[in-house]
This record gives structure tokens, C-alpha cells and sequence, in this order.
């Protein structure tokens, strides 16, 4: 939220600070190109008007711009778009001058009106407008790739996590202890569980390279991992699925579900006796897609860490990539239920 709010500061600072300098600029010419190094007032008045009617037009401009999304279009398609708005809007501003200068005894019919002075006035003013549009894409460029550098951080940051987690020594000496004693017993759960590992390793290993995955390919994931993890804890552990068949549409962060679900099982389920349950829910509404995983335990606050049941892995990094990925547009929030159960939602807008 303050990252939004120092973003709307910035704009509005260098947009009143942009066109003020614009009119200073202009009084400033017209004092140095007049014969007497004098201007009068309300010429000056005329100059204040028309760059806040420049800055009402490009604000209604910038509108246009972010309803429409040409921010997502490649150069080829916002070019010529740009051209054929800048050039709407210096027609617009010449005729919006008209009544400002009528008002100030300065409108001219024999001058102003002639096409020569109507044309010189559209090219003039389309070349101010560009610059402007020039400025704000450039702006806008260099934030978007400011934050998929922060994004990219960020997923090296979470996979670090993971690869701790998931891949370390303990990790792979349980699975590997849950196989061998299943290849005497069972040789085709051995060999699922095996190919299920190795899932597991291939999509932390090439984590890195991707921002976003599908939800199919995560949900893959995760029940590749409570695969395994059922080898280990038996009757202990038991999952269950609910997923809306729309959630196939969409993009998510990839290994967030799984490093959530490997939190209720690792600080949850595990510190239980007689074990848990663990429900995987999702539902789509308003072009959102909604996550709901619930888990034996109960969520404890302790501090500035939020735990469930004594320790909370990738919460943090969860709430980062989601305000880095999806802005305002994501939620995320964990509690306990009924005092035996702990959700965890996760709300992520459609990225189209």
C-alpha cells in the first residue's frame, strides 16, 4: 500500500511539476521574444490556463492508456496508437484554447482560425504531447523492469527456501528410507514413490527459470510431495481434494501451494500424535481464483512470526511474491478454525 502510495506522489509531483515548468517556461519565452522585455497579464493567465488544460488532457490521456493496457503491448502496436492519441489531443487543446482566449480579449478570428495557424498549432502541440507520452512509457518501462528484477529476487529467494526444505539431507534420507522399505514390500508403490522424488527434484531445480507456472502443473506437485509424505506418516496423514475445474486458467507462483502444505504438515500434522488431515480447496469467482488449505494444528502468533504449531516456513516470501507479482489484486491470510484446524488463503487475480 505505501509502495502505491509513493508511486501516485511520484506521478502527480512530476506531472503539476512537469507542466508548471512548461508554462514558466513559456511566460519566460514570451518575456525575452517581446520588444519591450514585457509581457502582459493576460498573456501570462493564458499560458497558466493552457498547461493545466494540458495537464487535465494527458491525465485523461494516461486514462486511456491503463484502461486499454497498451503498457502490455509490444512496440509495433503502441506506436501507432500513441501517434493517432497525441494528435486527438493537440485537435482538442487547440479548440479547448479558444474560449480561454476569447475570455481574455486575446482571440484573434483572422489569425487564429486560419488553417496555416490551426495546422502549426496540431503539430506543435501532437510534438509536446509525444514527449510527454515519451517520458511516461519510458517511466513505466523502467518500474516494470525494476520489479521483475525485485520478482526474480524474490523467486531465487523462495527456491533457496525450498531447496533448503525439500532437498536437504533429512528430506531425502526419510524419502529414501520410506522407498527402500517399500521395495521388498510393495516394488510398484516403490517405484511410484521413486518417479514421485523425482518430480519433486526436477521442478526445484528448474524453479528458477520460470516466473509463473500453471496451476495444473503445481497441483502436480503438491500431490507428488503428499505422496511421499504419506509413505512416512501412514494412516497418520490423510489429503483431500475439492478443486474447481476453472482453476486450470490459472498462473501461480510456482512451489507457493506446496511450500504452504509442506508448513501444515511440517508444523502441524507432524506435531500431532494421532496425526491430521489436509484439504486442498479452490474455488473461482469474480475472475479471482480462491485457495483454501486446511490442516491439523492450530496457528500461533508469536511476535513478529506466524507460526502453525511452532514454526511458519515461506509465510514471508509468500506475502513478497504476491505483492510483487499481483499488487493490491492478491491476498493472503492464515488462522485457526474451531481451534483443530488451521486455514491458509491465498486469493490471486486471472492474469490474462
Amino acid at each position: 500500500m505505501n509502495e502505491l502510495l509513493n508511486k501516485r506522489r511520484l506521478y502527480w509531483t512530476l506531472q503539476i511539476g512537469g507542466w508548471m515548468l512548461y508554462a514558466i517556461f513559456q511566460i519566460v519565452f514570451s518575456v525575452l521574444a517581446s520588444t519591450t522585455q514585457t509581457i502582459r497579464p493576460q498573456r501570462v493567465v493564458f499560458l497558466l490556463f493552457e498547461a493545466l488544460l494540458c495537464l487535465l488532457i494527458t491525465q485523461g490521456f494516461r486514462y486511456v492508456i491503463m484502461e486499454w493496457k497498451w503498457m502490455s503491448l509490444n512496440l509495433v502496436r503502441i506506436v501507432p496508437r500513441v501517434v493517432f492519441g497525441v494528435f486527438l489531443l493537440a485537435i482538442v487543446l487547440i479548440f479547448l484554447r479558444m474560449p480561454v482566449s476569447i475570455a481574455l480579449g486575446r482571440f484573434n478570428p483572422g489569425v487564429d482560425l486560419l488553417p496555416e495557424t490551426i495546422i502549426s498549432g496540431v503539430i506543435t502541440y501532437s510534438l509536446i504531447f509525444f514527449l510527454w507520452s515519451v517520458m511516461y512509457f519510458v517511466y513505466n518501462y523502467f518500474e516494470s523492469y525494476n520489479k521483475s528484477l525485485k520478482l526474480e529476487a524474490s523467486i531465487k529467494e523462495i527456491e533457496l527456501s525450498n531447496l533448503k526444505s525439500q532437498l536437504n539431507p533429512h528430506f531425502i534420507f526419510n524419502a529414501l528410507n520410506s522407498i527402500r522399505a517399500l521395495v521388498d514390500e510393495n516394488p510398484p508403490k516403490s517405484k511410484q514413490a521413486i518417479n514421485q522424488l523425482s518430480n519433486i527434484l526436477r521442478n526445484s531445480l528448474v524453479t528458477e527459470k520460470r516466473g509463473l507456472t500453471s496451476f495444473d502443473d503445481e497441483l502436480k506437485v503438491v500431490k507428488d510431495y503428499l505422496g511421499l509424505e504419506s509413505i512416512r506418516f501412514e494412516e497418520r496423514l490423510q489429503t483431500e481434494f475439492d478443486i474447481d475445474p476453472e482453476s486450470s486458467s490459472f498462473l501461480v507462483p510456482p512451489l507457493m501451494i506446496q511450500t504452504l502444505i509442506e508448513n501444515g504438515i511440517k508444523h502441524g500434522i507432524s506435531k500431532l500424535t494421532e496425526g491430521g488431515i489436509i484439504q486442498l480447496k479452490t474455488k473461482v469467482t469474480d475472475d479471482h481464483l480462491k485457495i483454501h488449505i486446511r490442516n491439523s494444528g492450530k496457528f500461533i502468533f508469536n511476535g513478529n512470526r506466524s507460526k502453525t504449531g511452532g514454526g511458519g516456513l515461506g509465510l514471508e516470501n509468500t506475502r513478497q511474491r504476491l505483492r510483487l507479482i499481483y499488487g493490491d489484486e492478491a491476498s493472503f491470510r492464515i488462522l485457526t478454525e474451531n481451534d483443530n484446524f488451521v486455514l491458509t488463503e491465498v486469493i490471486i487475480p486471472h492474469l490474462y
